[in-house]
């Protein structure tokens, strides 16, 4: 009897809606897989547990009573899980209908695979440049911290950081993966050791893909969209995000290079002190003009809903933009009768338009090619779950 081919580990902190959406789309994604799927929920307070426990029962749902963090949450899991390939995921992503069997038939088709890697995009769909970056030795650090990867964006001296010089159209070898999408066969991280809990929220994806190639593996980008919204589980304006991120690249920088010279060493150290320093006082800035007053006041955004989909969930929809007051336009269709989607519509005009897809009449990776065709600024994915009757934007969630 063949066993589990692939454990999808997934550590949720109070983003119960997103993390719901996200199971709906790995749902469909493993259709035709031997999966299982674990969620290591870190004490959420937004009933998280009581909430996925009744609509998922087939996932495994570990509920701890403290934050473990992301490393010893997903190691947790790791220890109780079977698959021949174990992939970490976050949250706040949305896979394709066909992302998780062409994943493993890549895996299983190379030899040698460390960590694999996919082609986030954001609610927008412009590419997230964090889907292939390099080790932050020394100099790469250095030339991120000090703006010569930003000013060069496609120098493979310069951008090694986020590897600007790969193409984004083929399979690549990368040298660090993220923690956002992070596939791994059981045997590479048996052999190189689980996630460091030293890290407790950023740096385990940098760590354990650096362990990998020291370790002979080959570390892989492939070019399989997902949706990573980003940052719905995490406030990144936060103090505790600064503290958090700077000090997992000081653990970083001191494991993997504490051995250098005093003389290449000690202006890494101070760069990432100042750095996290300036951001704080930045911080520090905008609060006390916000508090005196100080700032402009902008000029009110304004936004605009268009829904499209069934006539069944056109209908679910105009009820739900009367009771929230929300400005919209409602477009029966579905993809069979318009594969381009939204990109062949007159758009309101406003400083921003959600697009919202029911996605059951344009499927994830539809919805997701058709946005990533054409990226904008002003247009913003937005999903209508008919599943669950929920309308779920970047920043915004209602029925």
């Amino acid at each position: 009897m063949q066993g589990v081919k692939l454990s999808v580990i997934i550590v949720n902190y109070n983003v119960k809606y997103y993390l719901e959406q996200c199971l709906i789309s790995l749902t469909r994604s493993l259709k035709d897989v031997d999966a299982e799927i674990f969620v290591v929920d870190n004490a959420s307070v937004d009933g998280s547990v009581d909430y996925l426990s009744v609509r998922f029962p087939t996932v495994n749902l570990i509920s701890s009573n403290h934050n473990l963090g992301f490393a010893r949450a997903n190691n947790l899991a790791i220890r109780q899980s079977k698959g021949e390939y174990v992939l970490l995921l976050n949250p706040d992503t949305i896979v394709g209908e066909h992302t998780m069997r062409q994943l493993i038939d890549w895996m299983d088709s190379h030899e040698d695979v460390g960590g694999v890697g996919v082609r986030m995009m954001n609610q927008q769909g412009f590419d997230a440049k964090e889907s292939r970056r390099g080790v932050p030795t020394p100099w790469t650090a250095f030339y991120k911290m000090c703006g010569l990867c930003a000013k060069y964006p496609t120098s493979k001296r310069f951008a090694r950081y986020y590897m600007g010089h790969l193409p984004w159209d083929e399979p690549a070898e990368i040298e660090i993966v993220s923690g956002a999408f992070f596939a791994v066969p059981r045997k590479a991280l048996e052999d190189v050791g689980l996630l460091d809990e030293d890290f407790f929220m950023y740096g385990e994806d940098i760590d354990l893909s650096y362990r990998l190639l020291q370790k002979g593996y080959h570390n892989w980008y492939l070019p399989l969209r997902i949706l990573h919204y980003k940052g719905e589980s995490t406030q990144k304006s936060s103090y505790r995000y600064v503290h958090v991120f700077y000090q997992a690249m000081l653990i970083f920088f001191k494991k993997h290079y504490g051995g250098m010279s005093i003389l290449l060493g000690l202006p890494i150290k101070i760069a990432i002190y100042a750095k996290a320093f300036m951001a704080l006082i930045s911080m520090q800035v905008v609060k006390a003009k916000q508090g005196v007053g100080l700032f402009r006041r902008k000029k009110q955004e304004t936004v605009q809903y268009v829904f499209i989909g069934s006539s069944q969930s056109m209908r679910e929809c105009e009820e739900i933009a009367r009771r929230k007051g929300l400005s919209a336009q409602f477009v029966t269709s579905t993809y069979r009768d318009h594969p381009d989607g939204h990109l062949t519509l007159k758009l309101p005009q406003a400083d921003k338009v959600y697009m919202v897809y029911d996605t059951q009449a344009y499927n994830f990776d539809e919805v997701l090619n058709i946005f990533a065709s054409q990226p904008s600024e002003k247009v913003c994915l937005g999903t209508y779950l008919p599943e669950t009757k929920m309308v779920i934007t970047e920043s915004e969630i209602f029925s």
